[in-house]
């Protein structure tokens, strides 16, 4: 499921977030191909994240295997020029604590998920231990800009309804996948993977409440097979939400 949900980004090159390092671990990858870009260590448990380039599909294949084994999370990239997903990352930007939710944040994606369901894009909501991850499948891909000025505008109207609540829409920070301003520098997580610093399964969200690991299995499952965007209802959303076309 992983492999075709996510088969519309680049297959060449991933982050690996492990607790298994060393040149044994490296020596074992690079030897399948892949290149090395970086590596750096994290002080959340001692954990190593490593970019890889020119990965081979074999390769890919472990790390796929790898992160629904939990034994390491895996990032993929988004493509340069378009994308058939799309996604937006909101977390919490308290500068005290930034590992908690918060009520904006609770509001804020219920908000946006409404925005995105009534134009005709429902989107799959991801836990991300801070905040979450809405996820948007298309049928085929779209230029990059498009989709993030569609995304751009989606957000502005989520965080007004949040100011007419009388909360403080700057508690939120808003990322969007892919950027055109940021090309291969930046990663997600993949569903599936376990939160670095709070070791806890990234559930999806639904409007019930957080489902447990089996049962998001299978919302994601549920999602993939019922929920892909075609291209044209994305451009009827675009229209919506009022981005440029």
């Amino acid at each position: 499921m992983l492999k075709e949900f996510y088969g519309g980004l680049p297959k060449d090159r991933a982050k690996v977030e492990t607790y298994e390092h060393g040149f044994e671990y490296l020596e074992r990858i690079l030897a399948s191909g892949a290149t090395l870009e970086y590596g750096e260590m994290s002080f959340a448990g001692l954990l190593h994240k490593y970019k890889f380039s020119k990965v081979p599909e074999e390769q890919m294949d472990e790390f796929i295997n790898a992160h629904i084994a939990k034994r390491s999370n895996l990032c993929l990239y988004f493509g340069r020029a378009e994308n058939s997903l799309f996604c937006f990352n909101l977390d919490n930007n308290h500068k005290t604590n930034n590992t908690v939710l918060i009520p904006e944040m609770t509001l804020a994606v219920e908000l946006l998920r409404e925005i995105l369901t009534e134009a005709g894009c429902e989107p799959l909501v991801i836990a991300s231990g801070r905040g979450y991850h809405l996820w948007c499948r298309l049928a085929g891909a779209m230029e990059n800009e498009r989709l993030y000025q569609f995304m751009v505008r989606s957000m502005a109207k989520a965080l007004l309804g949040l100011h007419k609540k009388g909360l403080d829409h700057n508690k939120i920070k808003a990322n969007f996948y892919p950027d055109p301003r940021a090309r291969n520098v930046v990663s997600l997580r993949l569903f599936g993977s376990v939160h670095v610093k709070n070791k806890v399964f990234s559930r999806v969200l639904t409007r019930g409440g957080l489902l447990e690991e089996e049962e998001s299995w299978k919302a994601f499952e549920e999602y993939l097979s019922g929920k892909t965007i075609g291209l044209e209802g994305f451009e009827r959303a675009a229209r919506l939400v009022g981005a440029p076309t």
